[in-house]
């Protein structure tokens, strides 16, 4: 970190770093700088105006190097000034016709405060007409007449009498004037407006201005810190509508870009004699400031003003030729606007410009996307230019006064090939030089406006939205198809610089229409954080960052909230979000739906060639469980085979993450019909584990009593059958809240039919199938852990099954578990990697809720409701959400895979004899 990152501004200094804007330049000279490696830049922003000759004039150090040898005092206050009398003089002589009185002062936002106390002393009037988008300065009085509430908020700004219209409305000054004139001491204007975008007024707009004040005995003040002293191509701007206010301010290019000062310049109707006794400034009007300011004009006014002149002819050639390239560009380019050499190029993108999800569609919403443009045109075409505050999707261009045409000529071409990659959606070309990545050619598709769906405003209309984040750096190219072409490791980089950088943002919407005909709308937000990122957060600033998801979410209408990933995670199943304001669920209990159904569907077709679909069979399983067995085509709940249910039977399934919220209603709806049971839990923390593993297994024997209350009779071997010959059925009443269940897990877990550990390595071989759910970012199941012919549903996300496993144990069978068809295949405006229509089951969750207007928290914390499990599996069918194929590794597993896989596993039973 330097001195000024250190000691001056950590907050810019974090982002001019994450942006590559933060370069230390050792020298310069007239338009080029020259950074701590030697490499030249084109300086085209020039302090935003304040270097009107660039960098190290001669003819402004000659007039300082002058002071010093001659002595002239510094300043003696109070005397007669001498410097500051001639510079006062040679003002008068250059302003507007009637100007006679000047103030001087060490800045422009000094210049406007000290504008503003003259017109208020001399009128007795407080009030202030300003203009919305304008920029005055950020002292307390010249902050309240800049028109931004965004620098206003939690300073005390604006203070009393201050009032704004829109810029380049005469109808609106006027109303108010017409209303309020009694009140009004003046109206200040910016010429052109700098900071709010380089808005230049309709022809005749300040002309009118000065009309109204006059009818309503109201002072003018035009600032002209910007756009005056020669950077319009005429000394003051208001010369080119001939207009001639009461009061000037001016700075900025008065100090010849080496001293600040600045100066009102202003007429009889101003001046009053208690304003200049009542207000001062040390250093105003001091020597050196002063004879820079004498060079400064010499400078803008010598060979007949041969330099404004410039200005004037090469800035329309830099305007036009820029306009040239915004033409090519429409789509990207909203705007190119301006005069002499202060001109801006107004980008206009949003989500939907390129026909698919970019990033830099969220930057230009997030306001972002300036800065990051500049970043590639400094780091990249070596121009250095920068966006407007105000107008935040504007990049100015303000070169010094002696910028030449052929630099002009350079920077236009620098903007032809920065725009073309933004014209694209180049996303990785444009951040690529953040990484050190070199250009990298790729073939994007042709940019189309994506139709986004549009809430119907309709009562009976469900709303919702749902969040997500990129689970890992993988999900980065789904997000942004042109990053494809960085590695992991620059992804990873990027996300480094860009952390903190965005917030969250709608990335899509869809609208839901279901089988019974309801219909909702939806919106999916995205936190911009990696699991990891998130899991690495300080606790508090996690969940704030969810907060500000959901409270997003909220403020667009969502009725109900849903909590992807690890946003659920962090937030502790939405128990840490503390009543955001709409009502929220986790998705889990629909996610359990949904593994249930994935394991009975992969048991099936493991277990036999054809899934058993035998109609009007009734299921031997207890109704809860047998509910959650996928619909045939004729709607019944299908009977497992006797070869499937046989094999669960002699089944071990261990629960990975068995202490979560869906471990633990996988766990216990799964124990009825398994041989063994085993609950593996955090290693990291194995006695916390293992309490907790025990209340999962206590829960899990109290659903096991309850059905053996009910008449429910367990197959021979399983854990349910070993329960009650153990007990002979004398277990507790499963209804009594006081009744200890931790006697039955010991002795299940002393018969083997339990296992509570924290062992993955060791317990993981001895299971048949296996269930992941847990929070860990972390290659939980490798290769090496996994029992011959395993299968593995894995709900964790990011996976928690190496992608190893996929290449060395083909034998094994890994199930992306929790991928639901939603009704009618509809484009969900978002890419989670799927074939349309194809979404997470938390995902399935938030909408079946939505479309059932139910609007309360649900599947919160990690005690879920079986109830809420069956209504949920209820609705879904009544709506037509279903299962999707399976599919393993991000891909569906299709017939081909299912074949593959038998034959592989057949090859290893003849070859082992294993049974």
């Amino acid at each position: 970190m330097t001195q000024w990152k250190q000691y001056v501004n950590p907050a810019l200094g974090e982002l001019l770093g994450a942006l590559n804007l933060d370069k230390r330049f050792v020298r310069g000279e007239g338009t080029r700088l020259w950074d701590e490696e030697g490499r030249e830049y084109l300086d085209f922003i020039a302090a935003y105006g304040a270097l009107p000759f660039g960098f190290n004039p001669p003819a402004i150090w000659s007039a300082i190097q002058a002071i010093q040898t001659s002595a002239e005092p510094s300043f003696v206050q109070p005397s007669d000034l001498r410097a500051a009398g001639e510079l006062a003089e040679r003002l008068v002589a250059l302003a507007p016709e009637g100007i006679k009185y000047v103030w001087f002062a060490n800045s422009g936002t000094e210049a406007v405060e000290a504008a503003l106390k003259l017109v208020r002393i001399k009128t007795g009037k407080l009030g202030i007409i300003s203009t919305h988008n304008s920029f005055h300065g950020k002292t307390l009085g010249a902050l309240s007449a800049t028109g931004n509430d965004g620098y206003q908020k939690g300073f005390g700004a604006p203070i009393a009498g201050f009032n704004r219209v829109t810029y380049g409305d005469l109808g609106a000054l006027e109303a108010i004037l017409d209303e309020r004139a009694d009140e009004i001491a003046a109206v200040i204007l910016e010429p052109i407006q700098g900071e709010g975008g380089i808005i230049v007024p309709p022809a005749g707009y300040l002309a009118g201005v000065r009309e109204l004040c006059n009818k309503h005995g109201v002072l003018l003040i035009l600032d002209e810190i910007q756009a005056g002293l020669g950077r319009t191509g005429t000394l003051f701007a208001c010369e080119q509508e001939g207009v001639i206010p009461d009061v000037i301010t001016i700075a900025k290019a008065l100090g010849g870009g080496i001293v600040p000062v600045g100066a009102v310049l202003y007429n009889e109707a101003a001046y009053s004699e208690t304003f200049a006794t009542k207000h001062s400034s040390t250093f105003a009007g001091n020597t050196l400031a002063c004879r820079v300011g004498l060079a400064s004009l010499t400078e803008l006014t010598k060979e007949g003003g041969a330099l404004l002149q410039h200005v004037s002819e090469t800035g329309a050639h830099l305007l036009a030729g820029l306009q040239a390239v915004g033409a090519k560009y429409p789509h990207v380019v909203k705007a190119v606007r301006g005069r002499g050499y202060m001109i801006g190029v107004e980008v206009g993108c949003d989500m939907n410009t390129w026909g698919r999800t970019s990033l830099l569609g969220v930057m230009a919403e997030q306001e972002s996307l300036t800065p990051v443009l500049s970043s590639y045109l400094l780091n990249v075409e070596g121009i250095r230019v920068a966006p407007t505050l105000n107008g935040a999707a504007v990049i100015r261009i303000e070169p010094p006064l002696i910028a030449t045409k052929a630099e002009c000529d350079r920077v236009i071409a620098a903007f032809d090939r920065t725009l073309a990659h933004l014209a694209k959606g180049n996303t990785a070309e444009l951040v690529g030089h953040l990484m050190g990545v070199e250009s990298r050619p790729q073939i994007l598709p042709a940019p189309t406006r994506r139709v986004q769906a549009e809430p119907t405003g309709e009562s009976n209309e469900g709303r919702f939205a749902f969040l997500v984040h990129p689970v890992d750096l993988r999900n980065y190219p789904e997000m942004d198809q042109s990053l494809s072409v960085l590695s992991l490791e620059e992804i990873g980089t990027l996300t480094e610089r860009f952390y903190g950088l965005l917030e969250p943002f709608v990335a899509g919407s869809t609208r839901i229409a279901a089988e019974d005909g309801s219909t909702a709308y939806g919106e999916f937000v995205v936190v911009p954080y990696t699991a990891d990122q998130l899991m690495a957060m300080n606790h508090a600033d996690a969940v704030e960052a969810v907060r500000k998801a959901s409270d997003l979410a909220r403020d667009r209408g969502a009725q109900i909230v849903g909590l992807g990933a690890y946003t659920s995670v962090v937030t502790r199943g939405g128990l840490h979000l503390r009543n955001p304001g709409v009502a929220i669920t986790t998705g889990n209990s629909y996610t359990v739906v949904s593994a249930v159904e994935s394991i009975y569907k992969a048991v099936s077709e493991l277990g036999t060639l054809r899934p058993a679909t035998s109609c009007g069979a009734k299921p031997a399983l207890s109704s809860e469980v047998a509910a959650l067995r996928p619909t045939t085509s004729c709607g019944a709940k299908p009977a497992l085979s006797s070869e499937v249910a046989a094999r669960l039977d002699r089944s071990s399934i261990a629960v990975v993450g068995a202490t979560g919220a869906i471990g633990r209603s996988v766990a216990m709806l799964l124990a009825e019909q398994i041989e063994r049971l085993i609950l593996i839990g955090n290693p990291s923390r194995p006695e916390m584990s293992r309490k907790r593993l025990l209340k999962v297994a206590g829960d899990a024997v109290r659903l096991l009593a309850t059905l053996n209350a009910e008449g429910k009779s367990f197959a021979p071997g399983t854990i349910g059958a070993a329960l009650v010959e153990a007990t002979r059925g004398n277990l507790p009443d499963p209804h009594d809240e006081s009744a200890d269940w931790a006697p039955f897990v010991l002795q299940l877990e002393t018969l083997g039919h339990l296992v509570i550990t924290t062992e993955i390595d060791t317990y993981l071989p001895q299971a048949d199938l296996v269930v992941t759910a847990t929070s860990s970012t972390e290659d939980l199941v490798t290769p090496q852990n996994l029992k011959m012919g395993a299968a593995v549903c894995d709900l964790s996300r990011p996976p928690n099954v190496s992608r190893a496993v996929k290449e060395a144990r083909p034998d094994v069978l890994v199930i992306d578990g929790g991928v639901v068809a939603v009704p009618g295949r509809p484009d969900l405006g978002w890419n989670f990697g799927f074939e349309q229509g194809l979404a997470y089951a938390c995902m399935a969750e938030t909408m079946l809720l939505g479309l059932s207007q139910r609007y309360e928290d649900t599947s919160i914390g990690t005690d879920l409701n079986l109830e809420t499990i069956l209504w949920l599996r209820s609705q879904a069918e009544r709506m037509g959400f279903e299962l999707a194929q399976l599919r393993s590794f991000d891909r569906p597993f299709g017939r081909e895979d299912w074949e593959r896989l038998r034959a592989h596993r057949q090859s290893i039973l003849q070859a082992t004899g294993a049974d």
